[in-house]
């Protein structure tokens, strides 16, 4: 979904700009709009300013991140564009693939499970928060494989040992406290967490010990 890539200028058309031509200046309209008044021609043109710098704002944000069509919105609406105006940009946008919200929720998606860690909990709701509708989330996160259970294990794993210093349900809680917060709760949770704090006891994973807590 870049927007600034040469290869990409090449392949996508580019935006209409309105310029002088010399019909336009061969032809005498009454207040610049034929059967119009001055002030309704001044009015045209800086509707169509607006929406120039509208689109330009969003440009500029595209560049820096991918966006959702509602975040989209209210970066327009930020620049006064009215509704029409905002529906039309973002028809533009869409398709041009500048705005895709199906690509925004794989590339969150991906990046969050391969660089973060986290789980689907999470995933949902941070796509749900940058107005991505549920139907399209559902279908980013159906593409992961099923195993949380793994991540969540893999995670609790970079995290045991800085507890081991702790008592043991002291470091389970605030183990399971990190968990949460990346997404993953319940049965997969406790067992990842259960998991590490006992491989972060005996210096490592699969050691063939078998840790067992008193009642």
């Amino acid at each position: 979904m870049a927007v600034s890539s040469p290869s990409d200028a090449q392949r996508r058309p580019t935006f209409r700009v309105i310029e002088d031509t010399d019909e336009a200046d061969e032809t005498h309209f009454e207040g610049g709009r034929p059967g119009g008044t001055a002030s309704d021609g001044q009015g045209a043109v800086d509707s169509e300013d607006v929406r120039r710098a509208g689109e330009q704002a969003l440009l500029r944000k595209l560049r820096a991140r991918s966006l959702s069509v509602v975040e989209a919105r209210q970066i327009l609406r930020g620049c006064d564009l009215d509704a029409a105006q905002i529906d039309d940009v973002v028809d533009d946008f869409s398709e041009r693939r500048y705005l895709d919200d199906a690509e925004l929720a794989r590339q969150v998606v991906m990046s969050g499970v391969e660089r973060k860690g986290q789980g689907r909990v999470a995933l949902a709701r941070l796509l749900s928060q940058r107005g991505v509708s549920r139907d399209i989330i559902d279908i980013a996160l159906d593409e992961l494989p099923d195993d949380d259970a793994e991540r969540a294990l893999e995670f609790a794993r970079t995290k045991a040992r800085s507890l081991a210093r702790l008592d043991y349900e002291t470091g389970l809680r605030r183990l399971l406290g990190q968990l949460a917060r990346r997404g993953y709760s319940g049965p997969a949770a406790m067992n990842a967490a259960r998991t590490a704090l006992k491989e972060a006891a005996f210096g490592g994973p699969a050691t063939g010990v078998r840790f067992v807590e008193s009642d």
